[in-house]
């Protein structure tokens, strides 16, 4: 599958278990060559790829909030949600951001960077606010 035709993950619904199998394989391989020309977070997205893919198949973003606490592990949701095709700038000047940004997708509703920071967001967001 061409992962830059990706524009929302609504298509992984009605996919068999090997064709999800298939596309992990093939988002692998495009996170291997475009990060080899852009840099990147390679390690900790190859380890959530079939993660990232279950997450979509089975909760409904951006109706339902996925929260990356590893920001750095969020390529393969940025894949799934529509942004393949931007890769070629990832973490360049006005380029695909490498962590969640909200003003990037509706599909990033927090924004992080290294690890920890969604416990600080799960915790902000089950208080009441004060204004």
């Amino acid at each position: 599958m061409d992962v830059t035709s990706i524009k929302s993950p609504k298509f992984l619904k009605k996919m068999s278990v090997p064709e999800m199998d298939a596309l992990a394989k093939d988002i692998r391989t495009f996170l291997i060559e475009q990060l080899s020309k852009t840099g990147g977070h390679l390690a900790p997205n190859l380890g959530v790829v079939e993660l990232t893919i279950a997450l979509h198949r089975i909760f409904n973003s951006p109706k339902d909030k996925l929260i990356w606490d590893v920001g750095h592990q969020s390529y393969v949701h940025k894949i799934l949600t529509g942004r393949g095709s931007q890769f070629d700038r990832l973490r360049q000047y006005k380029g695909l951001c490498g962590f969640p940004k909200r003003s990037e997708s509706k599909h990033d509703v927090w924004e992080t960077g290294h690890s920890s920071t969604c416990r600080f967001q799960l915790q902000w967001a089950w208080q009441p606010q004060e204004i």
